[in-house]
């Protein structure tokens, strides 16, 4: 097979379903880091879309939660990215059954392609040298093998796993020798000496067939689940909902658990592109740099003899003075502050959160939608303000509420209104009124952005209480 044939028919998986934890109380359940702007002023998923360029093949294949959907879809159409196919799962099983979807998906297709799997949140530095070991890669996998990128490590890092470089393969890598967990500090610097070991990256290279025939080897039940699941989809919008029933039965288990480390046919190439997976907030600084004192400051900071912090302000002016190697990440309804030595805990803080089934883990005071977003301004006894944006061209559901009425107080733009039996345009510094029970809808019909103040009052104020009765998004 020609080096170029090979190109044709690599086929992207772009895993974007992670939930957003490790970078809590910036990234949320409903909001994760692969769809923030870290680093740049595009998202972590947009630039992974994007470090494909030149590489040649199909459009991607992306994986994502049911939650997300919109998220990607809309931040893939503003990258411009064109005939990716989004497949939702309706929970999150891990890596290996993703890839199995994505795998069963793409010789749908016709072919039996090279899968270039990647995570949608990770950071590369240097793109070039990123499609340059690509290049190597599916050389590896277009010969059989299973093709993991190994980072050549920069220190003796105990945040990730590693993995042994065994017998070479040429130019393209070597053989796994084997994998290792995360080691303590004095191991990984025994890793990093001795010189054949890299950080184990979590991306992949390998023809379609030959990790559903290793899966099915190793993790049948796999296998099995996510063809009923695909066999059981149905298309809704410009999504490929899998069957939940079907999908939930299939194992939830990594593919370096499922198949990595079982097989016979692993290889890695390495990879040396300033890698990142921004596990933590320690690890978002190694990425947007220091200034003289070793402070990585984002937003409106102020720091006086402070030394090694990362804080990171959102719409809050955070200051502070004589601090040591902390991390502080302030949002509007959330403030972190922790031993920069010990921001892999913040797993803990969400964990209590959730426990105490609080929402600072699930949604900012921003949420969005796939008609624009709202801000919450205000709540109390009884009433709760937000401020309201609906792109052009967008509207909300037909709906109605049982417990609550609403007041519309438009700011700039021009509302169409459904209100019962009536229809009508409301305009800058104009309101209208929706009773409890009233069938109602809003639709920005101009060019603008529509922006209002919304005044909610009554018994119950939950966004549960939406009865939809038309949507143009697939909701109701």
């Amino acid at each position: 097979m020609t080096k170029e044939h090979v190109r044709d028919h690599l086929q992207p998986v772009i895993l974007a379903g992670g939930s957003g934890t490790r970078l809590w109380p910036v990234s949320r359940s409903r909001y994760p880091k692969q769809f923030l702007p870290l680093v740049g002023d595009e998202t972590l998923l947009q630039q992974t879309a994007r470090r494909l360029e030149g590489l040649g093949g199909e459009p991607p294949l992306v994986l994502a939660n049911v939650e997300h959907r919109f998220l990607a879809a809309e931040q893939l159409r503003a990258t411009g990215v064109t005939g990716a196919r989004i497949l939702l799962e309706p929970e999150g099983r891990n890596t290996a059954p993703a890839i199995a979807l994505a795998a069963l998906q793409a010789q749908e297709q016709g072919h039996d392609p090279l899968l270039l799997v990647l995570a949608a949140d990770h950071h590369i530095g240097d793109p070039e040298a990123f499609r340059t070991a690509v290049e190597r890669a599916v050389e590896l996998a277009a010969s059989g093998h299973l093709v993991t990128f190994g980072i050549v490590p920069t220190a003796a890092e105990t945040g990730y796993g590693y993995i042994q470089q065994g017998e070479s393969l040429g130019p393209a890598g070597a053989r796994v020798a084997r994998f290792v967990e995360k080691p303590d500090a004095a191991t990984a610097r025994a890793y990093i000496e001795q010189g054949d070991y890299l950080w184990n990256s979590g991306m992949f290279v390998f023809r379609a067939s030959r990790y559903l025939d290793e899966l099915e080897r190793f993790e049948p039940g796999i296998v099995a689940a996510c063809r009923a699941a695909l066999e059981q989809s149905r298309d809704d919008l410009d999504f490929l909902r899998v069957d939940p029933d079907a999908f939930a039965a299939a194992p939830n288990i990594s593919v370096d658990y499922a198949v990595m480390e079982r097989t016979e046919l692993a290889a890695v190439t390495p990879l040396a592109a300033g890698w990142s997976d921004i596990g933590s907030w320690s690890a978002l600084a190694g990425v947007r740099g220091t200034d003289s004192r070793g402070n990585t400051l984002r937003g409106d900071c102020l720091l006086e003899d402070s030394e090694g912090c990362v804080v990171d302000a959102d719409g809050l002016l955070v200051a502070g003075i004589g601090l040591q190697n902390l991390a502080v990440v302030a949002t509007r309804d959330a403030v972190l502050v922790a031993d920069r030595h010990r921001v892999q805990d913040v797993k803990r803080i969400v964990e209590r959160l959730q426990a105490a089934e609080r929402s600072e883990h699930v949604d900012h005071t921003v949420v969005y939608r796939p008609w624009g977003c709202y801000e919450s301004i205000d709540s109390g006894s009884r009433y709760q303000v937000k401020r309201i944006t609906v792109k052009p061209g967008a509207r909300l559901s037909l709906q109605m509420h049982h417990h609550r009425a609403e007041h519309w107080v438009v700011v700039s733009g021009t509302a169409r209104v459904t209100n019962g039996e009536q229809n009508y345009l409301v305009t800058e510094n104009e309101s209208t009124f929706i009773p409890i029970g009233q069938v109602h809808c809003l639709e920005n019909p101009g060019a603008l952005p529509l922006e209002l103040i919304e005044v909610q009052s009554g018994s119950y104020l939950g966004e549960d209480d939406i009865v939809r009765l038309e949507d143009m998004y697939g909701r109701a």
